[in-house]
């Protein structure tokens, strides 16, 4: 009898684990169809078209110098930067290699094999995988219109769950829960739930949609909110992300949270990009035209798509793979969401003007082929 690998001795819940899928890179794409980089686009990962802020390259620039030195493992002054823009204490906050270690930080933790977390059918793939890598069950809620059905999410908490994950706008279907409907679901779960309310797009709302939600931290010490710099901030590449919570909760992530988890380059670029305020109007505001401009075409091709509050639109297409194979064909680079139970349907990124007619052109052709 052969000798077991040392890979089935793994938990049986780290051997069924999916690794989570990125966005392919434009590299990848040049080299598997003979394509010039040059000629690519990418609208698959919900990157800033814009770039880098200004402001954060600079400070990049100035940091350059220290690299041969730790980074600041406590990151005083990205905390202190954004303890002022959010109007609470540093001790609340905690840094991370973007809000997916964030989530991480939140599931190590707080969950035991034992134990079970809640989230919702179309949400973000971290929050099953964070979950399974803990050995715990993995409620999956049925979306309603491809959002967060909360009532049913409530429903579903049971004496051992002890998170519930909230993607709010929903990636990737862009859906919204109001924030009254919001802040009324976190008031009806138990003390023993932390609330992981993750608002990764919430820079791109309207301001007459965007909650408070840092203020509802004085009621509910059970609330957790990540945010990143990956998105509106134009800095996915330094992987940036933070959580707002309780001090006793920050703390515990805290403990499980590796030592200098976020490099100096990332400290520096995020504290001076959370101060460029004229570069996240602008992202905002091509953000809207783009989403405006998408749309109306979507519309005028007769497809199907679910409206967005992010800076991505999903769309349905019928055959997904097969239309997704004539855009990569094209230089084109959208999102397959089968993963998320959604086989006929595309998530693109809002691009730039030249970029979104791009696409819609592209699209076109691959469907009428």
């Amino acid at each position: 009898m052969l000798a077991p690998s040392i890979c089935d001795l793994a938990p049986s819940y780290i051997r069924s684990i999916a690794p989570y899928q990125p966005g392919k890179p434009i590299a990848e794409l040049a080299r598997e169809f003979g394509l010039e980089e040059s000629s690519i686009i990418k609208l698959a990962s919900n990157e800033n078209p814009l770039g880098v802020s200004p402001k954060a390259q600079a400070a990049i620039r100035k940091v350059l110098d220290g690299l041969a030195l730790y980074p600041d493992g406590n990151g005083y002054e990205l905390k202190l930067a954004l303890s002022r823009h959010l109007g609470i204490g540093m001790d609340q906050l905690v840094l991370g290699n973007g809000s997916n270690d964030v989530l991480e930080l939140a599931a190590r933790a707080f969950l035991a094999p034992e134990n079970s977390a809640v989230y919702a059918q179309h949400a973000f793939a971290v929050y099953p995988l964070v979950v399974q890598a803990m050995g715990c069950e993995g409620i999956e809620v049925p979306a309603r219109n491809f959002g967060h059905d909360l009532e049913a999410m409530q429903q579903a908490v049971r004496a051992d769950t002890r998170i519930v994950f909230v993607a709010n706008p929903n990636n990737p279907t862009g859906t919204l829960a109001p924030a009254v409907e919001m802040e009324r679901f976190i008031a009806t779960l138990p003390a023993h739930v932390l609330v992981v309310l993750d608002e990764a797009y919430n820079e791109y709302l309207e301001p007459a949609l965007r909650a408070d939600s840092v203020s509802w931290l004085r009621k509910y010490p059970n609330l957790l909110i990540t945010r990143t710099f990956s998105k509106v901030y134009g800095l996915a590449g330094l992987r940036v992300g933070y959580a707002a919570g309780s001090a006793g909760v920050a703390d515990m992530l805290n403990r499980v949270r590796q030592p200098f988890n976020v490099n100096s380059i990332s400290l520096a670029a995020a504290a001076a990009a959370l101060d460029d305020h004229d570069f996240v109007r602008k992202s905002y505001e091509l953000n809207r035209a783009g989403m405006q401009q998408l749309t109306a075409g979507l519309k005028s091709l007769g497809l199907e798509y679910i409206p967005s509050h992010g800076n991505f639109v999903t769309v349905k297409v019928g055959d997904a793979k097969a239309v997704n194979l004539a855009l990569l064909k094209s230089g084109v680079i959208v999102r397959p969401i089968v993963g998320y139970g959604m086989p006929e349907w595309l998530r693109v990124t809002v691009g730039l003007e030249s970029e979104n007619a791009r696409f819609l052109s592209s699209l076109q052709q691959a469907i009428q082929a």
